[in-house]
Formats: C-alpha cells, sequence, structure tokens
C-alpha cells in the first residue's frame, strides 16, 4: 500500500487535523507558497508525539517560512546555465535537471524555486544538453538532479542514461537522490532499475548514488535493504547534508549519522551551509556553530567515517571551511567557478552571526603567487618575498 504513494495535500495528514483551525490555516498559507509532498512511508518514521521530531522538522512546514528572507537562487544556478535544464559551472561536471519532482519536499530545498510557480527549469527534450556534453571533453562527470531523477520512470531514466554512454569522455554518472530514505521502495520493488545499474557497470563506466540523508531516524530497514541492494549492482553510494537547525545541528547527532553511514558503505561526502533560499533562514545554523558541530563529530568517529568536508555552494564555488580560531574563520575554494579562485586563501575576522560567505566582511585573499600584503588577526603582515 505505500508503495509509490505521495501525500500532496497536507489536510490528508491526521496530525494536522488534530491542529486548531487557526494553527491549519497558517499552514495552509505556508503550503500555498512552498508545496508539501511526502511519502506515506516516510511519514511513517515520524514520532508525532515529540514536538522535536527530526524527521518531522525536515518534511512538515513551520509557520516560520512566511518570514521569507532569502533569495529564490542563492548561488546564482541560473549564471552557469548553458542549455535549458543543463548547468556547466566547474569544467569537469556538468548537473542535467531531469524532474522538478521529489519523492518529498524537504522545507529547507536550496532548490524549492522549482516547486513553486515559476517557469519551467528541467528538461524534457534532454538531446541539445547532451549535445553540448559531447562538444565539451572536458566533462567527465554527469550529475542528474533535478528535483529528483529516481521519481522518473526507470524506462525514461535507461533512455537518457544510455545516451550519455554513448559519450566517451564520460566515466561517471551521478544521481542526486533522496529516495533512499523517502521511498526506498522504489528501488527495492524494481528490478529493472538494479539490472540498468548493473549493466552501466558492465560497460567500465561508474554510478554514483549522492544520497541527502541528513538524521539516522531516517534510515528504515526497508532503507538499508535498497542501499545494498544498489551496491551489489556496482553503485558506489556518496551522501550530503546540510547542517539544519533542530535536525542534526549537535555534534552527537552528526557523529552517529557519519558512523552510521559508514558501517553501511557510504562515504560522508558534503557537510553543506545550509543556502540562503527564501524562507530557510529558520533552517539555518551560524556558519562558525555549523563548522564547531562538523569538527567536534569528528572526534567521535574513525577515519573512515570523517571523509566530509564542510561546504558552502556560493555562486563562486564550493568553499570549505578549514578553521575557526576566537578571531578569524578561514577558507579555501574546494570548487571554483573561475579557475584563479583555485589558488585563493580566504581569511576574514570572525563573526558568530554570519550565516553565510557575504555575512564576512572584509575578505583578503592569499594567492599561491607572490602577496603583497595581506592582514591576519587585524595585523599587517608582509609575505617573505615582499619584506625582502
Amino acid at each position: 500500500m505505500m508503495k509509490g504513494t505521495y501525500i500532496t495535500d497536507i489536510k490528508e495528514i491526521p496530525y494536522f487535523q488534530s491542529m486548531p483551525e487557526s494553527e491549519q490555516k497558517i499552514l495552509l498559507n505556508v503550503t500555498d507558497r512552498f508545496p508539501f509532498r511526502a511519502s506515506k512511508h516516510y511519514l511513517s518514521l515520524i514520532d508525532w508525539n515529540n514536538p522535536k521530531d527530526p524527521v518531522k522538522r525536515i518534511i512538515f512546514p513551520d509557520p516560520r517560512e512566511l518570514d521569507a528572507s532569502g533569495s529564490p537562487d542563492p548561488s546564482l544556478e541560473k549564471n552557469y546555465t548553458v542549455q535549458h535544464g543543463l548547468q556547466h559551472k566547474y569544467p569537469q561536471t556538468a548537473l542535467l535537471l531531469l524532474s522538478d519532482v521529489c519523492g518529498g519536499i524537504c522545507r529547507f530545498c536550496f532548490r524549492k524555486r522549482l516547486f513553486m510557480d515559476s517557469k519551467r527549469q528541467t528538461v524534457r527534450d534532454y538531446m541539445p544538453a547532451l549535445g553540448y556534453v559531447r562538444d565539451h571533453p572536458e566533462v567527465t562527470d554527469v550529475l542528474l538532479t533535478g528535483g529528483d531523477p529516481l521519481i522518473l520512470s526507470t524506462s525514461r531514466l535507461k533512455e537518457v542514461i544510455g545516451k550519455i554512454m554513448e559519450i566517451d569522455h564520460i566515466g561517471v554518472i551521478r544521481i542526486g537522490t533522496k529516495m533512499l530514505v523517502y521511498n526506498p521502495f522504489r528501488i527495492t520493488g524494481d528490478p529493472e532499475l538494479i539490472s540498468l545499474i548493473k549493466d552501466v557497470s558492465a560497460e567500465g563506466k561508474k554510478i554514483y548514488i549522492m544520497a541527502h540523508i541528513n538524521h539516522p531516524n531516517e534510515i528504515s530497514s526497508e532503507s538499508v535493504k535498497a542501499i545494498r541492494m544498489l551496491q551489489q549492482a556496482g553503485v558506489a553510494v556518496v551522501n550530503q547534508t546540510p547542517i539544519i537547525e533542530g535536525v542534526n545541528n549537535d555534534q552527537t547527532t552528526m557523529a552517529d549519522l557519519f558512523r552510521k553511514l559508514s558501517f553501511m558503505g557510504i562515504s560522508p561526502y558534503y557537510v553543506f551551509q545550509c543556502r540562503p533560499t527564501i524562507g530557510n533562514y529558520i533552517y539555518s545554523v551560524p556558519v562558525e556553530q555549523s563548522f564547531h558541530i562538523f569538527q567536534n563529530a569528528f572526534k567521535k568517529c574513525s577515519g573512515l567515517a570523517k571523509r566530509a568536508r564542510f561546504i558552502m555552494s556560493h555562486s563562486t564555488g564550493k568553499i570549505e571551511v578549514v578553521g575557526v580560531t576566537e578571531r578569524n574563520i578561514f577558507m579555501r575554494y574546494h570548487q571554483a567557478a573561475h579557475p584563479d579562485d583555485y589558488d585563493k586563501f580566504l581569511v576574514s575576522r570572525s563573526n558568530p552571526q554570519a550565516h553565510w560567505l557575504d555575512d564576512y566582511e572584509p575578505f583578503y585573499l592569499e594567492t599561491a603567487g607572490t602577496v603583497k600584503e595581506w592582514f591576519f588577526e587585524q595585523e599587517q603582515v608582509y609575505s617573505r618575498t615582499a619584506a625582502q
């Protein structure tokens, strides 16, 4: 009964029905702006008697979302859209937006503009996009994203992946998905999908599942089964999660998540700072607090469980926070939209209230070449080359 079934009307949820009418009205205002969607399986994981249940926090609307500060496109993805539905920000990786539907809608989604009243940004005719990829041999990875590609039929995925496989310089196909926890029956109940993955693996190319697991409570026994089936078919599963207030913004939860993932053979890949998307501020944790949660969680884990990087997906690139002191924060470009930025090391004065890179001012950039001068902890320092 649960397989493939989704709820898009919050009025169908018994918990909502039990709320006072005044609270119901507010939540309906929220879902009018930021739609609601969840699978019955995922809703079954919620302890509705716990007002702080982390799974409920991920999927159930909050009235404060209507305090809609933020941007519809905080990472300026539109600037890197080279074909309809295709983004090319970093040389090696192209993003193909295949779907504008997910198994559920995370309340803190950074791409929630896809689910709101807006012009369609995903692609139905993917051939022009793949023509672009074919003409750019520097692209080695194609990321299928959206929305969630696994919401599509396997026949549709087979069609798209088959065309990608024909491009010689593509070695990796990534699939960004939360279906492992939103609706694992999508995987366990579809032998055709498993066969597709086996066929790709046999051809010498690799499928990576970029999983989105935010809290250990999301991982059901059916999720474990789905993950095992994918791995046995030849998939590499890695995980990425933002740090979300009320979900995983404590070191114990984050360490438990890292450990549980590593026990299943899933590599923690990225831990993101929550992007300042419209309506997302209530889910965001200050950058430096997030970094300390991340670092303290590492102290509780073995090396295999602490392979993630703490990242801000800024419009200029993926910026990794590498250190925080009482006075300063230190960052570097892990990925950069502009090649010259790879050589930059970013130092700024500490700002405990900062929620995003743009909240830090000023920045002083050290490059790999000669540094004329830069500032560190409010003192002027000269490079050895400049001092000679």
